[in-house]
């Protein structure tokens, strides 16, 4: 891959020896300002974006990028369509745009997913930024490129997806609810930003999700997904939804596959964990799950093709570990992203576009 113009004399180091690299580095070169980096992204924004529906991915590495509104400049050097009006941005924040990554707790994996694909317009990009590194070897944000998981899956598997669809359905609770039900981790008026049942329900018209009110003020929603759709640029078929994130054993099935990267034994203890709780929720009413996924028609998806499309994501699936003030900006279109387990401090922000 040639090099950006101007690279050697911004003091710049990209990483080009490999153009089917994931992600694309761009590292400082003994030049750590973060304002001429801004100026660097906004000079070479062409380059910038073919960069990233390319390779899928661009990690700036080495930069002065110490709290969250820096990290927002450097992402809005990017994509200057840095927002926080998306269906289910975190309303805490930390500026107008940023906000933490995830507050699932770090022995749990998030398994490789493009962001929000379940709205009828996600996210271009997802950006993080490692403000606080977590120990070698845990806490990594997992890539893998959707459009080679695609190619990858068995053509078998292929057509039973494409056929039958999929529906994502998530309960949430009621925001004056004080039942504490099990499996229910969130509250609607957070997804939605407002109690307001008139602006929920515009809310799903517009993203044509079905939903249902709950007894308790609650609500549940059905998600209908096709299980591709094509890249706006490259014209590439993407496996893009939300099934690896929201199957019900997701996170249990995924721990082999965390093992065989990261063979560390204090990933043990969690994963018993996480199976106790995923043979618990087999047992629970549907209607107490905070989100479970079948096919379109409401026939569970089997255990093997889900177990099959796993093996596969992680098999395409590359770990880089944070290093402090990194920035990592990613094409949701085309590229997911998840977590690694971890333990002890670890702080990674976002912000979307």
């Amino acid at each position: 891959m040639p090099h950006a113009p101007g690279t050697e004399a911004a003091s710049y180091r990209i990483d080009g020896g490999d153009p089917d690299r994931l992600p694309l580095v761009v590292e400082a070169n003994g030049a750590h300002d973060r304002e001429r980096l801004v100026a660097w992204l906004r000079d070479r924004a062409e380059w910038v974006q073919g960069t990233l529906a390319r390779n899928g991915a661009l990690l700036l590495r080495g930069f002065d990028v110490p709290d969250a509104a820096a990290f927002e400049s450097v992402a809005r050097a990017v994509d200057p369509g840095v927002r926080a009006d998306f269906l289910g941005t975190p309303s805490a924040r930390l500026t107008e745009s940023v906000f933490r990554a995830s507050d699932v707790p770090g022995g749990y994996p998030i398994a490789p997913h493009c962001e929000m694909s379940y709205l009828r317009t996600p996210p271009r990009r997802v950006f993080f930024c490692c403000l606080s590194e977590p120990r070698v070897g845990t806490g990594e944000t997992p890539l893998a490129d959707f459009r080679r998981v695609w190619r990858a899956l068995d053509p078998a598997l292929r057509e039973r997806f494409a056929r039958g669809g999929i529906v994502i359905v998530r309960t949430f609770r009621g925001p004056a609810s004080r039942r504490k039900r099990r499996f229910l981790l969130e509250r609607r008026d957070d997804f939605f930003a407002t109690r307001d049942r008139a602006v929920v329900e515009e809310k799903c018209a517009v993203e044509g999700i079905a939903f249902e009110w709950t007894g308790d003020d609650g609500l549940r929603l059905r998600i209908p997904q096709p299980v591709t759709r094509t890249h706006p640029e490259t014209g590439e078929t993407v496996w893009y939804n939300q099934h690896a994130a929201h199957h019900l054993a997701s996170s249990a099935w995924t721990y082999p596959k965390i093992f065989r990267l990261r063979p560390t034994l204090h990933h043990l203890p969690w994963w018993q964990v996480v199976r106790a709780s995923v043979a618990v929720k087999r047992r629970a009413p549907a209607d107490q799950l905070a989100y479970y996924c079948t096919y379109t028609d409401g026939s569970a998806i089997p255990d093997a093709d889900v177990r099959a499309l796993l093996e596969t994501i992680w098999r395409h699936t590359v770990l880089t570990p944070w290093r402090c003030c990194d920035v990592l900006a990613i094409d949701n279109r085309a590229v997911a992203h998840g977590r690694m387990p971890f333990r002890g401090p670890r702080q990674v922000v976002a912000c979307l576009a």
